[in-house]
């Protein structure tokens, strides 16, 4: 397909900022960090203005360890726009596709 994956890794050790924004203790990525990731998708895939982004469910980054981030761009539509889905998964997690969560979908356009 004309789709594309991006892929990433996040953590406290690696971005450290994340600690700022906790809500009972635990650290959860920032809305404004959902968006970005999808901006930033969107620019690679020639879409860069971000039309629409439903936040699903909170992208926590754990205390130790890491999550990884894939931001999944779906092919061209008739009108050029294309969707976007971020998913996470713990880092210690078994790979396969039942433990991935998605935390926001939307779409992008040129």
């Amino acid at each position: 397909s004309d789709g594309l994956v991006f892929t990433s890794r996040l953590s406290l050790k690696s971005h450290p900022w994340l600690a700022d924004h906790a809500i009972g203790g635990v650290v959860i990525l920032p809305g404004t960090g959902l968006v970005e990731l999808a901006v930033r998708a969107g620019d690679e895939a020639g879409c860069g203005v971000l039309e629409e982004l439903v936040i699903e469910a909170p992208l926590v980054v754990p205390q130790q360890g890491g999550v990884r981030v894939q931001v999944a761009v779906g092919a061209p539509n008739e009108s050029g726009s294309r969707t976007v889905e971020v998913y996470s998964q713990r880092e210690e997690a078994s790979d396969d596709a039942e433990t991935w969560t998605r935390h926001a979908t939307g779409t992008l356009s040129a």
